[in-house]
């Protein structure tokens, strides 16, 4: 129901006046009344017990109308600073010395995209060809070679060269040293044969730059990383009575990486004490470099191991606690390419969500008759052990507590058998007889004595 009220402010407001939620048995009860010709029936009388709803019915009209169970906050996805397949997520703007690119020009060649790599290597060509090719023709045009096409005794600077179509081949056949001996230069033209010179030294610098260019970026050991694989999960369990966060490495190739090598970053947001904040803050995590394990024979799969000591940064971080925490593991594995002697790199990255407690890699390694056999098809697999849910600090304060207390039990098991000893000879000897105290011999007086 509506109704339009003058305002005394402005034009008119409809004002909006909502009902009530009804019951739909009184509407039931009101349709039949009015059907019934306004009778409102019988009147209870105050000793009559009142017909109240269901509780099961009103239970379940309350539902209808109340709000659900509140669903537990979405964790955000944390954004990746490596991708799984080893590109940075990093992108450069608002670079304004750009003229650093130019100055490592074959560089910024190599990194470019195949497409654009392409287009720049047919663009240096096709415009070194028309720039000699318009030069030979502004000299044959300048010379007076063209007015004298027919002329016998004309002797021109290009024999041949008859427009800018024969210019630009007599270019490109100078440049590629093709030689078809159609269109040749003759001794009566110096500034041609100073031209001739000029292409050859700079076609020569062209094909070479470009040359390279095209054979290092076919020679780029990226693609040799792509069959450097990393487990897709990062495993915590224990090892040697230790927590130990582990993730796997393999190569898929035949031909090795010789002098691989691994490291591992810790990427995780801190504040020091004097208030900055570092977004990606970058702290090393230790994968056997004092021990020399960082350095790999990888010939199999390896599982490469970070013992979580007092020097971690997972020191105090518990099961609980690693849940709830953010950050990021990137993984470096590097060493050179077998085939060609370049170094290659792959990179690999774990977020929160793929680090697992309590879990462990299974073996892909058998020993088949005469070799061993490496099964990718399990490389990702894991499989549940049992570990402690604590941290690796606490972990290691029980232990500790446990070493003291055995050690603490033996001496004191000791002096309980030496008292023993000592009250029984105490009793059957002389009352004042010296006993062994805390499991030691007795002074030298009372050996005396006795």
């Amino acid at each position: 129901m509506s109704r339009v009220s003058p305002s005394p402010e402005g034009p008119l407001i409809r004002q909006t006046f909502i009902k009530p939620l009804q019951d739909p048995r009184r509407r039931r009860g009101a349709q039949q009344r009015a059907a019934g010709g306004g009778s409102s029936g019988p009147r209870r009388t105050p000793g009559a017990r009142s017909a109240r709803p269901d509780a099961a019915a009103m239970a379940q009209e309350n539902a209808a109308f109340s709000p659900g169970p509140e669903e537990p906050p979405r964790r955000r996805g944390r954004q990746r600073y490596v991708e799984k397949d080893g590109r940075c997520n990093v992108q450069q703007g608002n670079v304004r010395e750009t003229y650093r690119y130019l100055t490592d020009l074959f560089t910024t060649l190599v990194d470019l995209q195949w497409r654009l790599s392409l287009l720049f290597f047919v663009l240096a060509y096709a415009l070194t060809w028309l720039f000699f090719g318009a030069i030979w023709w502004l000299i044959a045009y300048g010379r007076g070679d063209l007015e004298h096409l027919e002329d016998t005794a004309w002797t021109p600077c290009v024999n041949n060269l008859n427009g800018f179509v024969a210019a630009f081949l007599f270019s490109i056949e100078t440049e590629t040293t093709i030689g078809y001996g159609h269109r040749v230069i003759t001794d009566q033209c110096p500034e041609g044969i100073v031209l001739l010179l000029l292409q050859a030294i700079l076609g020569s610098m062209v094909n070479a730059f470009m040359v390279g260019c095209m054979f290092v970026k076919i020679s780029q050991p990226n693609k040799r990383a792509a069959t450097l694989v990393f487990s897709s999960h990062a495993v915590v369990s224990l090892r040697d009575g230790r927590l130990c966060l582990m993730f796997r490495v393999g190569d898929l190739r035949s031909s090795h990486i010789v002098e691989a090598s691994i490291r591992a970053k810790l990427i995780r947001s801190r504040q020091t004490l004097e208030g900055e904040f570092i977004p990606l803050h970058q702290t090393d995590l230790s994968v056997g470099f004092d021990t020399g394990d960082d350095r790999l024979f990888l010939v199999s799969p390896l599982v490469i191991s970070h013992e979580i000591d007092a020097a971690s940064p997972f020191w105090e971080a518990s099961r609980r606690a690693l849940e709830r925490d953010d950050f990021e593991i990137v993984v470096i594995l590097e060493g050179m390419v077998e085939a060609t002697g370049m170094t290659c790199q792959a990179r690999s990255s774990y977020l929160v969500d793929e680090v697992l407690w309590g879990h462990r890699f299974t073996s892909v390694l058998t020993l088949e008759d005469g070799f061993y056999e490496v099964d990718y098809a399990s490389f990702h697999e894991t499989f549940e052990v049992p570990t402690p849910s604590c941290s690796a600090r606490e972990l290691a304060e029980a232990a500790a507590r446990l070493d003291a207390h055995l050690y603490w039990s033996i001496p004191s098991r000791l002096d309980e058998k030496v008292e023993e000893e000592g009250a029984g000879e105490g009793a059957g000897g002389e009352a004042g007889a010296d006993k062994e105290q805390n499991g030691c011999l007795p002074p030298p007086e009372s050996e005396s004595k006795v």
